[in-house]
């Protein structure tokens, strides 16, 4: 049986250092198997109850991968789709496509600038403070659309 799952998380890197969390706002829904969030925490959730505060170690090659060299590529500043000043750290889409990868800038010499497509966490093995708000079995709707409606089930969002 797939489940709905609702969870507040606190997201810590191995330093301790906390990089996302939910505290404060909406709490996480989703779909078990559905790909809304990371394989290495959804497999590590499908047995957590409503009420369960969890700690979950996710490791990088669970999470989103390991760094990949190659995905890391001097460009000259001219052919970037962006205008302005740039930054090292900035982020931006490298194309038009909606599928075109975000790309972080990591290194400004001259006209070459150094981007990096990796997700900006690859590589790192992820902590997560996880607090089961609520878990209910999928609807046969939700199973065939493949995400959840809702905390009751109600709505649908296209």
């Amino acid at each position: 049986m797939r489940r709905v799952v609702t969870f507040h998380y606190t997201l810590r890197d191995p330093s301790g250092r906390v990089l996302d969390t939910s505290a404060g706002g909406e709490p996480i829904i989703y779909l078990e198997g559905g790909g809304q969030i990371i394989d290495g925490l959804d497999t590590r959730l499908r047995a957590a109850v409503a009420g369960a505060k969890l700690r979950v170690q996710v490791p990088a090659a669970e999470a989103y991968g390991a760094h990949d060299a190659a995905q890391v590529q001097k460009v000259k500043r001219a052919a970037l789709p962006v205008g302005g000043e740039l930054k090292v750290g900035e982020q931006f889409k490298a194309g038009e496509d909606r599928y075109a990868p975000v790309v972080t800038v990591v290194a400004i010499d001259g006209d070459d600038v150094t981007l990096d497509a990796n997700h900006p966490l690859a590589g790192v093995d992820l902590t997560f403070e996880v607090e089961v708000v609520a878990a209910r079995a999928a609807t046969a709707e939700e199973l065939q659309h493949g995400h959840p409606h809702g905390a009751d089930g109600a709505g649908h969002c296209h």
